[in-house]
């Protein structure tokens, strides 16, 4: 959706229930707290690579030295799972895009707005997402 094609949302506006599912207000709601969220993820990401890049000082104590590395190594794995939250959320503003956003990708069926809300990059309803995690349990059980 271009700018210009953007709608205002009423202040406060929450997605319900009672209005058309995923109406231009609910697609719009959701792309704003997607956006809001990645931005939230790239500054705190530019302040890790800046606190990191502080921390290269040379320390003498050894056990220092390792805790800093853990500290790092830490860090630097949360970052890889913000970079892939990152891509999710992409997915998420371009099925938003492509009107596809908000429907179950197994069933097709409308997720609910609750679960969204909660989890805005989720592709699966409650009852896929539940069905795929117990098919997952039987196969590590094997």
């Amino acid at each position: 959706m271009s700018d210009e094609n953007r709608i205002e949302l009423p202040k406060g506006y929450m997605p319900s229930d009672d209005e058309p599912f995923m109406n231009e207000r609910q697609q719009e709601y959701f792309r704003l707290k997607l956006e809001a969220w990645k931005d939230e993820i790239l500054r705190e990401s530019k302040s890790t690579i800046s606190a990191l890049q502080e921390d290269m000082g040379a320390l003498p104590d050894l056990a220092d030295r390792a805790s800093t590395e853990t500290d790092r190594s830490l860090e630097l794995r949360a970052r890889d799972r913000q970079r892939k939250l990152i891509s999710k959320i992409d997915s998420a503003i371009r099925r938003i895009e492509e009107g596809e956003y908000g429907y179950c990708e197994e069933t097709g069926e409308p997720i609910a707005l609750a679960r969204l809300d909660a989890r805005p990059v989720a592709t699966l309803s409650l009852e896929a997402q539940e069905r795929h995690e117990r098919k997952e349990r039987v196969h590590r059980d094997d």
